[in-house]
């Protein structure tokens, strides 16, 4: 199977983006919602900042890999830090997943999402963490959580919207992650089981014993419903 947008769907290609504004890249049919969005923000007073957009496969893989591998933390559902050793290989796969894409299946991959904070809202050396605390009341981007919240709600939020907007028992919400609509649900609307399938037949996967006799349950919870409910990083 070789689907025509089989390398844009699965983070295998540059060719569909360009560099924002602050030199993050971002797909070419994105960029001038965004760029709205962003004059919206200021004039209410946010300076809307990217912390993150395009993800390629190739990173996606990296990050995967380390958290197998006990390189970078690995959460529970309420974001504790887990100890990976103390788990079964299919409870760690699970546990991965609430935080993180299989390479391949992040909407990063698509360029029409991003994730996005309040820089008027911290000093410059600020380490942002991207937890649901700084964006929670008390929060310093509260206010620019709510401002967004509203604006999707309102339908002013020149077509982006909150993809993981609540908790569906798959990923984890995200109140910074954005998303543009038109394109990515065309995106979503593509990316059927086929694609699935012919992304883990593709090379060798770290958890590959655990995720082949989930996969159905794998691209129903974290790729088509959980997505197409409004809900991977």
């Amino acid at each position: 199977m070789r689907h025509k947008r089989y390398t844009i769907l699965t983070g295998q290609t540059e060719s569909h983006l360009v560099t924002g504004w602050s030199g993050f890249l971002v797909h070419q049919e994105v960029l001038p919602a965004l760029e709205r969005l962003r004059d919206k923000a200021a004039s209410a007073g946010f300076e809307l900042a990217i912390a993150s957009s395009f993800r390629g496969f190739d990173r996606q893989q990296v990050i995967w890999r380390d958290k197998v591998a006990g390189r970078r933390p690995v959460l529970a559902a309420d974001g504790a830090r887990l100890e990976p050793e103390r788990l079964s290989r299919e409870e760690l796969l699970w546990s991965i997943l609430r935080w993180s894409a299989l390479p391949g299946t992040s909407r990063h991959h698509w360029g029409t999402d991003l994730d996005v904070y309040d820089a008027a809202a911290v000093d410059a050396d600020y380490q942002l963490q991207l937890v649901p605390e700084e964006y929670a009341d008390g929060g310093p981007f509260a206010a620019f959580r709510q401002w967004l919240d509203d604006a999707i709600a309102e339908g002013r939020s020149e077509g982006f919207f909150h993809p993981y907007d609540r908790d569906r028992g798959a990923v984890a919400p995200e109140p910074w992650h954005i998303s543009y609509r038109p394109l990515a649900d065309d995106l979503l609307s593509e990316f059927d089981f086929s694609v699935f399938e012919h992304l883990l037949h593709s090379g060798a996967w770290p958890l590959a014993d655990e995720i082949t006799p989930h996969a159905e349950e794998i691209y129903r919870r974290y790729v088509a419903l959980e997505l197409t409910d409004g809900a991977a990083s």
